[in-house]
Order: structure tokens, then C-alpha cells, then sequence
């Protein structure tokens, strides 16, 4: 009986299961044949590939980005799809098969290229859309007043595209409009006021355009508006007093207009709603104090480069709203004193207006008064401040001295005579003994001038150096930096610096593609000087100026006449950064990746070094790169090496042109302090060659960036593969090597030979580092590191000379081995000393040899020890 009813309950089950299944397929398939064509055509059109939406499978089912409801297509979403290499080479807007996708509710293809005109029919034919994306789809043309059609439309998004004409009136007629976003066009003419009629409307964005005109005051009307971005447009007039009724607005951006007048009375007060508030590099003016703290939920104030004045004051109970927003009421001409601490705001920045009054000390993180009138540096001129205050009828203290114009009182003129000539007597003795300094100086730089000029003929000049660069006068003429280009020919070139060119975020500004009139394609650096130093560009632009070498990105121009934005536009790497061309994707449909060949990799290297070998040794005085890793070694189409990230090379520490007044004052410092010593300072030689030993180790082993951090991961790492270096055990290396290279006998060889050139320049002790020069040899001649034809032992080639070429890399290495031995845990800021050891417990290549008893001879006599002078006196033969 029992037996029964589990059976029973079973086939009961197994018929639920059954009858789901069958629920489930009946309703994700499509069963309207027009509808399936309408699909494959629309697939066969924008050449989408097999593998996203499968031709014999169901579109209801098994395509992504299409969804189905009651058997019909209701969403597509094309963003983010891939073309196949057919349509990618004729992308074009055609989707004409949509017209028969009766029941479509949203087409999304942002990011998706659809060069052309959109189709007059999209309003006329799809009724019942309601979402229509196509942000960044290289759109051209006019807007179609056909859209006015879509009456269930909610959002509309034709941004970032090349879109022109003018809005269409028609759009009034889309009473279920919610997002209408229109930015970073060529739209011109004015805003329809009409447009003030769409009730439902919460975001409103049209910047970026070249509209004109005033802003309508029927949007006043628009209850529900949340943002509201009318910005980098030609509009004019006054702001409308209406505004003040969207009480629910939250963003309101109207930056780079050319609106005037005053702000309307309790506009901002009725909006306490506002977050962000950004109206600056227009012609507003007026008095603003009272009515900025009146928003309490303000996170952005930006009011800068208007007319705006009067004093310019914060109450106690201010503070809280002052402390959780940053405001900018730069470029501005508020006047009277600081009678509030900066410290309470987030942020503040008052510069380039005419406060009065004491210097403000200790506010660099949080404000700045930089281009005032206060008793600080850094200020306007005492004319500036005079003449500011003298035309408004008000006083000014004077920099907080008296009247220049005043005589002293005439008891005191007899001790001003004194002290007169205290300070002349002064003087004359401190110019004195600058005289004597500069003859000392001059005396020193000719003895030098020859160990100067042993390393090449390269002069470069004075270089910057750590945090006192040595500027150009004139940034703007500079010789050797390329043509000069003009901002909007950049804004054009890189669709107004957006997202979708960004390559990525530097430490010195970031980088986007570009592509030039007459099709030429650049990469351009954007320093802006309120995120980057001023500094890092202009240290730059020296250096193009009096460095140049084939190994080194080329320089192709500069804009520098933007306020903020600094500009410079490189040469085009069609394969990128080393980083990124490691692995790279074939043109079969299968997402398959092909690495880098051997040969490839060791012209890599050699390309590299020869770029810092030039900084380093043809270089007066010598240079430092710095920042050598895979993502600053770039490469053309023919894989040929451009050293970029330029922006942090500095003087070689400790060099001969460097420092000499330092010198002169100051004990000289060892070139060893511990086991980092020198070393460890990013502006001294090994330090570059530590960080490209790290590129020569990702280059063998395939995994390119594991080397940038200094985490727990990265340890692990360099202690499995650094005991695999052996310079007896050839075989050692392939426990590490790429398991993608192909190689043979003799390029085995090769692979060994760069395994120990990067384990050498991995030494702990920077003293104990190859130099360049030697690298580059080696790296050139790879078989002279290794094996000799005579010797098939497995040994290593012997040495007859202590000053022997091969002596650069092997004479330290017992040395050093032993040396970390000694002190196994410790750290420096490039490495970690303890993996010299190869015999280390838990090593995958513990069977290493090095230490063996057997091979003691060998590390004494086949390699001894260079003699203790630096290696660049070594013998190259």
C-alpha cells in the first residue's frame, strides 16, 4: 500500500514537471513567423555574430538582449553586442525590419555603431515604444520631427552623437516623456518654450550644443524636473524668476552660457531640493551670500568666473550646511574680510577675488585664497587692491602697512639711517660670498666636464628634478614640442573628451583616443590643473624639447590655452601598451587570443633597453625614467618600442651637474645605505633597471602587470619564480616560462639568458645591478650570457678576466645569494631580498643547484666577483 502511493505521488510529479516544461517553452518561444523574420534580417543587417544571437536558435529564448512576452518581441538591446568582421567593416543604420516588431517596447544600442540618419518611420511605425537609446551610436543628420509621434515614449536618449538642426517643436506632443536627453550635439537654433508643457518630464539635458536664445519661462511649468542641464551652450538673458517653482529639481547646470543680470529674488532659497548648482563662465552678477545657505541638502556650488560681489559672509548656524558641500566662488569680486574659519567648509575656493584683511594659514587641504588682497603671498598687486576698493568708496587696509606715502616720525630717522646701513652692509657681504660660491661652482662643473660627457653627447641641460622643477619660461613657444593645436580642434577630434575614448587614467593626466581632421588618429593627454600638478606637463614639454631618440613616444603638438585643461597629443600606437598586446584577439569569431612570439618578446626588451640606455648613458646629465613597467612600454604596428610615461623622468641622485651647492654643504652620501641605499629613490639609475628586471620576468612567464603591485600575491609569486633562475640548470626555466611560447633548443637558450638578466637586475643591492649598458649587450647578443659551443657538460662558460662583459651579471651572484641568506626576511621598497635564495622550503624549484657544495668552485672561479668600482668601467669585450 505504502509502495502505491509513492509511485502514485511520483507519476503525479513527474507530470507537474512535465506540464512546467511545457508552460515554460510555450512561453519564451516566438511564434509569429513575421516577427522571426523580422528577427533575422534585423541580425543579417547589423552583422551580429552567431554566437550572440544563434540563427537556428529562438529569439524569445536564446538570444541575448531580446526579451519576449506572450510570444512577441517586446525589448532588443543591442549595446554591448559584437559584430562580426564583415559588418564591422560597413557599419550603417539599418534596422528598417524593426517596422514589423509591432510590439516593441525598447530599442537600447548605446555604444553600438549606427553611422547615418535615424529613419523618419520611427515615429510613425512603433507606436508602442516607450525607451529609445541611442547614446554614442555615431548618429548624423536632423532629429526627426516623426518622434513627436511616440505618444507612450519615456525616454528618449540621442546624446553624444553628431546630430544637427534644431529641436523639434513636435516634442511637445510626448505626454509620457520623462528623460529627454539631447547632449553633446551640433543642435542649434533656440529651445522650444512648448517644451514647458511636458508635465511628467524629471530630466531635461541639451548641453553641449550650440543652442542660443533664452530659457524659456514656461519650464517653470515642469513640476516634476529633477535635472535640469542647459551648459555649454549660447544662451543668454536672465535666468527666468519661474524657475524658483521646480521644487523638486536637484541638479541645475547652466555653466559656459552667456547668461546676465541677477539671480531672481528667493530662486535658490525656494529650491531646497538642489544638490548640485553649477553656473559658472557666465556674466551673473550681484550680491549671493544670503541666498547659498539657504539648500541644505547643497553637496556642489560652482558660481566662479562671473561678476557676483559684495561681502561675503557665514553665520554659526551656516556651519553644518557649509561643511557638507564644496563651493567655488573663484574669478569672482567679492570684497571685505575673512570673518568666518575656513576650516568649517569641505571646501572652498575664494581665490581671485579681493578679500582683505590677515593671511589664512593652514587651509591648503580644504581652501584657497590664492589672488586676493589678504596679507599673504601669492596676492594681487597693492595697485590692484587699491584701485579695486578706491572705485567702490570703500577702505582698504593696506596689506595690513602703513601708507607707504607717510614719512616716519622725525625722532625716528636717525635710527632708519642705521638701520640702513646694517642691511646694505649686508648685502654687499652676501653678494660677496655668492660671487665667491659662483666661482667655486663654475671651478667644479669644468673638472667635471668630462666624466660628464663619457656617457654620450646627448646635453641636454638643466632637467627637473623631484619637487623643484626647472620650468620653460614660455610653455606656449617651446621648440621641439610639436604644432600647436587649438582646444576646439581636440574637442572635435575626441567627441568633447568622452568616456567611450578614454584609454585610461594616468598618474599624470588622462589619456584618449583622438582622431584628427583628415582621418590622422593621436592620443591625447588631458591635464587638468585642478586634478594634476602644473607642473607634471610643463616637465614634460622640457624634456620633447631637449630629448629626443626613435625609442621615446613622439610628441606631436600641444594646447595650452585652456584656463584648466592642459593638452598634448602624441603619436597613435595601433598596438598599445605592452600590458595590453600581450595577448591579443584573432579575426576568427571564436574569441580566441594568440601571445606574443619569442622573438617578438626579446625585440620588445631590446627596444626597451635601448631607450634607457640613452636616458642613462647618452644623457648629460644622466636621466631616470622612473616609471618603467609594461603599460609604459608602448608599440607601433611593426611591434617597435616607444618609451611612454615621460612625465616622471628626473636627474639621475647623486649626478656630477646635480646638486652641487648641496654638495658643497652636505656630507656626500654612500651609494649603499643598507640593502636598499640608493637604489631605493626612483630618481637613481637602479632603480629602472630593478623595475625592467620585472618587465624581463613578465615578458617569460606571460603574466605582464604582476609585477606593478607589492602585495601578498606578488611575494608569492617572485618566491616560486625567482629559485627557478639557475645559472647552472638550463632546463629550470621552463617550470616558469610562458606555457603559449614555442621555442627550440637554441631559442631556449635565449630564454635562459634573459631569465638571468632579470634576475640580476632583481639583485637586492642596487650597487650589485648591471647597468644598462650591459643589459643591452646582453639582451643583444643573448647567446654570449649563456653557453659556450665547447662545453656540453651543462656548465657555463668560464672567465678568464675579473673585468670580463659577463661579469656585470654573474660576479654579485654568490654574493648576494649569501647575503640574503643572512637576512631572510627582509624587505626593501623594490623587492624582496629573501627570494634570492633558490633553495628556499616550499619553492616548486627547490632542486635548484646554486648552493650546492659540489658547484662551490664554480660561483668562486667561473664567475668571480667584479672588482668593488662601478660596473660602467667594466670591460664590454
Amino acid at each position: 500500500m505504502e509502495a502505491q502511493r509513492s509511485a502514485v505521488s511520483i507519476f503525479l510529479l513527474a507530470v507537474i514537471l512535465f506540464l512546467i516544461q511545457c508552460a515554460v517553452a510555450q512561453k519564451v518561444r516566438l511564434s509569429s513567423p513575421i516577427e522571426r523574420r523580422a528577427m533575422l534580417d534585423l541580425r543579417a543587417s547589423l552583422g551580429l555574430r552567431g554566437r550572440d544571437w544563434p540563427i537556428k536558435a529562438d529569439p524569445c529564448s536564446s538570444w541575448l538582449g531580446v526579451e519576449c512576452r506572450n510570444h512577441s518581441v517586446l525589448n532588443i538591446t543591442v549595446s554591448g553586442l559584437r559584430r562580426t568582421r564583415v559588418g564591422r567593416l560597413n557599419p550603417k543604420f539599418s534596422v528598417d525590419s524593426l517596422v514589423n516588431l509591432t510590439r516593441l517596447v525598447s530599442f537600447n544600442a548605446s555604444g553600438f555603431p549606427l553611422p547615418g540618419p535615424i529613419p523618419d518611420w520611427f515615429g510613425s511605425r512603433l507606436a508602442n515604444l516607450e525607451v529609445l537609446d541611442l547614446r554614442s551610436c555615431n548618429l548624423a543628420g536632423s532629429i526627426p520631427a516623426t518622434l513627436g509621434q511616440l505618444r507612450k515614449l519615456k525616454i528618449l536618449d540621442l546624446s553624444i552623437n553628431s546630430l544637427t538642426g534644431s529641436i523639434p517643436s513636435s516634442f511637445r506632443s510626448l505626454g509620457n516623456i520623462e528623460s529627454l536627453q539631447l547632449a553633446s550635439n551640433y543642435l542649434s537654433g533656440s529651445i522650444p518654450p512648448s517644451l514647458g508643457s511636458l508635465q511628467g518630464l524629471q530630466v531635461f539635458n541639451v548641453s553641449d550644443n550650440n543652442l542660443s536664445g533664452s530659457i524659456p519661462i514656461q519650464f517653470g511649468n515642469l513640476s516634476r524636473l529633477v535635472e535640469l542641464d542647459l551648459s555649454k551652450n549660447s544662451l543668454y538673458g536672465s535666468m527666468p524668476e519661474e524657475l524658483k517653482m521646480l521644487r523638486r529639481l536637484r541638479k541645475m547646470i547652466m555653466e559656459g552660457n552667456e547668461l546676465e543680470g541677477h539671480l531672481p529674488i528667493d530662486l535658490l532659497s525656494n529650491l531646497v531640493e538642489l544638490q548640485v548648482v553649477d553656473l559658472n563662465r557666465n556674466k551673473l552678477y550681484g550680491d549671493l551670500s544670503g541666498a547659498i545657505w539657504s539648500m541644505p541638502k547643497l553637496q556642489s556650488l560652482d558660481v566662479s568666473s562671473n561678476k557676483f560681489t559684495g561681502p561675503f559672509t557665514v553665520l554659526h548656524s551656516n556651519s553644518s550646511v557649509a561643511s557638507a558641500a564644496v563651493y567655488n566662488l573663484s574669478n569672482n569680486f567679492f570684497y571685505g574680510a575673512l570673518n568666518f574659519s575656513l576650516g568649517m567648509f569641505k571646501f572652498i575656493d575664494l581665490s581671485s577675488n579681493y578679500f582683505q584683511g590677515n593671511g589664512v594659514h593652514g587651509i591648503e587641504r580644504n581652501a584657497s585664497v590664492d589672488n586676493n588682497c589678504l596679507q599673504a603671498v601669492k596676492q594681487r598687486s597693492l595697485e590692484d587692491c587699491r584701485l579695486f576698493y578706491s572705485e567702490r568708496g570703500l577702505s582698504f587696509d593696506n596689506f595690513g602697512a602703513p601708507d607707504r606715502a607717510t614719512p616716519p616720525p622725525p625722532e625716528s630717522s636717525s635710527k632708519s639711517r642705521k638701520r640702513l646701513i646694517f642691511i646694505l652692509a649686508g648685502v654687499i657681504s652676501g653678494l660677496g660670498f655668492i660671487v665667491i660660491l659662483v666661482l667655486v661652482i663654475v671651478r667644479i662643473l669644468r673638472r667635471n666636464k668630462g666624466i660628464g660627457n663619457q656617457s654620450g653627447s646627448a646635453d641636454i641641460g638643466p632637467v627637473p628634478e623631484g619637487d623643484n622643477p626647472q620650468l620653460p619660461k614660455d610653455a606656449t613657444n617651446l621648440a621641439g614640442s610639436g604644432d600647436p593645436f587649438t582646444y576646439e580642434q581636440l574637442l572635435l577630434a575626441t567627441n568633447n573628451f568622452h568616456e567611450t575614448n578614454l584609454i585610461k587614467q594616468g598618474h599624470s593626466g588622462d589619456l584618449f583616443r583622438g582622431i584628427l581632421e583628415g582621418g590622422v588618429q593621436v592620443v591625447i593627454k588631458r591635464a587638468n590643473l585642478s586634478s594634476f600638478k602644473k607642473e607634471s606637463y610643463m616637465m614634460e614639454l622640457d624634456l620633447f624639447r631637449k630629448l629626443s631618440h626613435p625609442r621615446f613616444v613622439p610628441l606631436l603638438g600641444r594646447c595650452l590655452e585652456h584656463e584648466t585643461d592642459k593638452l598634448l597629443v602624441y603619436k597613435y600606437m595601433p598596438n598599445g601598451d605592452l600590458a595590453n598586446s600581450f595577448y591579443r584577439a584573432t579575426d576568427s569569431d571564436d574569441d580566441t587570443l594568440q601571445s606574443l612570439d619569442w622573438i617578438t618578446r626579446l625585440k620588445i626588451a631590446t627596444g626597451a633597453a635601448e631607450g634607457l640606455f640613452h636616458l642613462h648613458h647618452e644623457c648629460n646629465p644622466s636621466l631616470v625614467h622612473s616609471d618603467i613597467q609594461a603599460s609604459s612600454i608602448l608599440l607601433d604596428d611593426k611591434f617597435e618600442v616607444r618609451l611612454g610615461s615621460l612625465s616622471e623622468v628626473r636627474v639621475q641622485e647623486g649626478d656630477t651637474h646635480q646638486n652641487v651647492l648641496r654638495r658643497l654643504l652636505w656630507k656626500p652620501q654612500t651609494s649603499d645605505s643598507g640593502n636598499s641605499g640608493s637604489g631605493s629613490s626612483s630618481t637613481n639609475c637602479a632603480y629602472d633597471v630593478y623595475c625592467f628586471g620585472k618587465v624581463l620576468l613578465e615578458l617569460l612567464t606571460g603574466k605582464p602587470g604582476i609585477g606593478k603591485a607589492e602585495d601578498s600575491s606578488t611575494k608569492e609569486w617572485f618566491e616560486q619564480t625567482l629559485p627557478c633562475i639557475s645559472i647552472y640548470e638550463k632546463e629550470l626555466v621552463t617550470k616558469i616560462m610562458d606555457p603559449s611560447l614555442i621555442v627550440d633548443e637554441d631559442l631556449l637558450e635565449e630564454v635562459w639568458a634573459m631569465a638571468i638578466v632579470a634576475r640580476s637586475c632583481l639583485n637586492p643591492k642596487p650597487s650589485k645591478r648591471p647597468s644598462m649598458k650591459h643589459i643591452l649587450k646582453a639582451l643583444e647578443n643573448p647567446s654570449k650570457v649563456v653557453r659556450d659551443e665547447s662545453f656540453s657538460s651543462g656548465r657555463l662558460r668560464t672567465t678568464s678576466s675579473r673585468r670580463s662583459w659577463g661579469s656585470a651579471f654573474f660576479g654579485s651572484w654568490r654574493q648576494s645569494s649569501s647575503e640574503s641568506a643572512t637576512i631572510p626576511g627582509h624587505q626593501n621598497r623594490e623587492g624582496f631580498s629573501g627570494f634570492w635564495q633558490s633553495g628556499r622550503v616550499g619553492s616548486h624549484c627547490s632542486e635548484g643547484i646554486e648552493h650546492s657544495p659540489s658547484h662551490k668552485r664554480l660561483s668562486n672561479e667561473v664567475f668571480p666577483e667584479p672588482e668593488t668600482q662601478d660596473t660602467e668601467s667594466l670591460d664590454e669585450n
